[in-house]
C-alpha cells in the first residue's frame, strides 16, 4: 500500500508539463537513435547525455530513460521495412518482420510491435512496482561485506554470459578494474596510474570513455557496412486486422513474462529473451511451419519480451544498484553524474525521485504507442536520408558533447581513442560490456572491499562468516567455474589468438 502511495505522488510529478516534455523527447530521440541502423541504445544514450546536463536530475533521468525505452523499440523499423535490425535485439524481428513488410503488411507489423512493446513494457513496469521496494527493504539489511559480493557477484555473471570467449570476456573485466582505478587514491589521496597527466587525477572521465566505445566505435563498424535499400511498403493500412490481433494476444502475454523474469538477471542482454520468447512461440503454435514467412506471433513475442526486458532490467538498478546490461551501465553512470548512488538507499534518501522515474516509465510507454502507430511513415523517411550525413552529425555531436562536459579538449582525444580502441576490440570480437560494467563498479567494488577490511582488521575470513556474502560469491564461481572448464573454451581463444 505504501509504494501505491509513492507511485500516485510519482504521478502527479511525471504528469507535470516539464516531465511530460523530458519523457517526449526522450522518446523522440530514442526512436530515431534506434531507426539508424549501427547505433542502438546502448551508443544512443551514451551520445546523448550532454543533452541532460543542464537539467535537473530527475529531469535527466526521466529523459534518459525514455531514450532508452524508445531506442529499443525504434530498431524495430528498420527491420521491418529493410530487413536490418537497428540493434541487436531486434534481429530476431527482421525472420518474420520483414516477410509481412514483402507480403504488404508492413503497417500491420509495425503496429503490432508497437502494442505488444506498449504491453510488455506497461505490465513489467507494474512487476517492477511490487518488486522493487521488498528487494530494496532486504538490501538494506545487507553490508558492506554483502554488497561488495553482490557486486562480484553481478559483475562475474555478466561476464559468464558476456559472449563465446569467456576468457576475453574476463581480460576485459580486468582492464576496466584497472581504468577505474585511475585517479586520486580514495585513502592515501596519492595519484594512481596518472603518468603524470593533471586531466586524471580525477579519474578518467566516464561519459568520454562510453561515448568512445559505443558512439564512435560504433559509427566505425556502421561506417564499414553496405546500407540495404528501403522497400516500397504500404504503411497507410496499418491497423492489424482482427485476426491478426487475437493471434497475437498469447503471444504478447508469453513475451512479457518472459521478458520480465530474465530482465531480472544480469548479464542476459535483449537478444536472449528475445530469442527465446520467438522460440517458444514456435513450440506453442498449431502452426510452426508459417513461422519466418511471415508470422505476426512472431512479431508480437519478439517485441514484446523486447521491452518488457528493458523494463525489468530497471529493477537490478533502482533496488540493488546493480546494472545488468550495457545500456543499464550507462544509466547508471547518469545517475552517478547527478550526484545519486542507485540502490536501495536511493530509495529512503531520494524517494520521490525513484517513484517520479517509475511512474515516467508508464508515461513513456504510452507516449511511445502514441508517437510510433501514426508516425511510422515519417521514421521510415528517416532512413533515405544518405548515411555519410548522419554518421558525420552523429560524430559532431559526441566531440560537442565530450568537450561541453569539463570544455576540455583532453576529454575529447579520451573518446576519440576509446572510440578507435572499441571498434579495434570489435572487429577482435572481444566484449565491451564487460569492461563498462567493471568501470563502473570498480570504485564502489573498492569502497566496499577496504570498508570490510577496516571491519575484520584485514582478514578476508569475514567473507565465510557472512553467509548471505558466502553464498553470493560461491554462486558467480560455480557459473564461471563450468563454463571455464566447458569443453572448447580454451581453443576457442588459441582461434582467436590465430585469426
Amino acid at each position: 500500500m505504501e509504494a501505491f502511495h509513492h507511485l500516485l505522488a510519482g504521478f502527479a510529478a511525471a504528469l507535470t508539463v516539464k516531465y511530460l516534455l523530458f519523457a517526449l523527447a526522450g522518446c523522440v530521440l530514442g526512436t530515431l537513435i534506434g531507426v539508424l541502423p549501427g547505433l542502438g541504445p546502448a551508443a544512443g544514450t551514451a551520445i546523448l547525455i550532454p543533452l541532460t546536463f543542464s537539467l535537473d536530475p530527475t529531469g535527466a533521468i526521466i529523459m534518459l530513460s525514455a531514450i532508452y525505452y524508445g531506442a529499443m523499440y525504434g530498431g524495430t523499423i528498420t527491420s521491418v521495412l529493410i530487413n536490418v535490425p537497428g540493434e541487436a535485439a531486434s534481429v530476431v524481428t527482421c525472420i518474420d518482420g520483414y516477410q509481412m513488410a514483402l507480403q504488404g503488411r508492413a503497417g500491420s507489423a509495425l503496429a503490432i510491435a508497437a502494442i505488444g512493446s506498449f504491453v510488455g513494457g506497461t505490465l513489467a513496469t507494474v512487476a517492477l512496482v511490487l518488486v522493487a521496494t521488498p528487494l530494496a527493504t532486504l538490501a538494506l539489511k545487507f553490508g558492506p561485506v554483502e554488497f561488495f559480493a553482490l557486486m562480484v557477484a553481478g559483475l562475474c555473471l555478466v561476464v559468464g554470459l558476456a559472449g563465446k570467449n569467456m576468457l576475453a570476456a574476463l581480460l576485459m573485466t580486468v582492464i576496466g578494474l584497472l581504468f577505474a582505478m585511475i585517479g586520486l587514491d580514495p585513502v592515501r589521496g596519492a595519484p594512481r596510474f596518472t603518468f603524470g597527466i593533471e586531466e586524471l587525477y580525477d579519474g578518467i572521465g566516464f561519459v568520454p570513455v562510453v561515448m568512445g566505445l559505443f558512439g564512435v566505435a560504433e559509427l566505425l563498424i556502421a561506417a564499414e557496412k553496405r546500407q540495404a535499400r528501403m522497400i516500397q511498403a504500404d504503411l497507410k493500412n496499418w491497423m492489424p486486422t482482427k485476426e491478426e490481433r487475437r493471434a497475437s494476444a498469447g503471444a504478447i502475454g508469453r513475451g512479457t513474462v518472459i521478458g520480465f523474469i530474465l530482465g531480472l538477471i544480469p548479464g542476459v542482454g535483449a537478444i536472449v529473451p528475445t530469442f527465446m520468447a520467438y522460440v517458444i512461440e514456435k513450440r506453442v503454435s498449431k502452426t510452426p511451419e508459417r513461422f519466418g514467412k511471415g508470422a505476426i506471433e512472431g512479431v508480437a513475442s519478439a517485441e514484446t519480451a523486447n521491452n518488457a526486458y528493458a523494463n525489468a532490467a530497471m529493477v537490478p538498478l533502482l533496488a540493488l544498484g546493480i546494472p545488468s546490461s550495457p545500456t543499464i551501465a550507462v544509466l547508471m553512470g547518469a545517475f552517478i553524474i547527478n550526484g545519486l548512488t542507485p540502490g536501495p538507499f536511493l530509495f529512503q534518501e531520494r524517494p520521490e525521485l525513484v517513484w517520479t522515474v517509475i511512474a515516467s516509465f508508464f508515461v513513456g510507454n504510452a507516449l511511445l504507442l502514441i508517437l510510433n502507430l501514426p508516425l511510422v511513415g515519417l521514421w521510415a523517411k528517416l532512413l533515405k536520408i544518405p548515411f555519410s550525413y548522419l554518421c558525420t552529425g552523429v560524430l559532431i555531436f559526441c566531440v560537442i558533447g565530450a568537450y561541453g562536459l569539463k570544455q576540455s579538449l583532453f576529454d575529447v582525444w579520451v573518446m576519440l581513442g576509446f572510440g578507435i580502441i572499441g571498434y579495434l576490440l570489435r572487429k577482435l570480437d572481444f566484449p565491451i560490456a564487460p569492461a563498462i560494467l567493471a568501470l563502473i563498479l570498480g570504485p564502489m567494488m573498492e569502497r566496499s572491499l577496504r570498508t570490510t577490511l577496516e571491519m575484520s582488521g584485514g582478514s578476508y575470513a569475514i567473507f565465510l562468516d557472512r553467509p548471505v556474502a558466502l553464498v553470493l560469491l560461491t554462486v558467480p564461481v560455480i557459473v564461471l567455474g563450468a563454463l571455464l572448464l566447458r569443453p572448447g573454451t580454451f581453443s576457442k581463444l588459441r582461434e582467436t589468438d590465430t585469426d
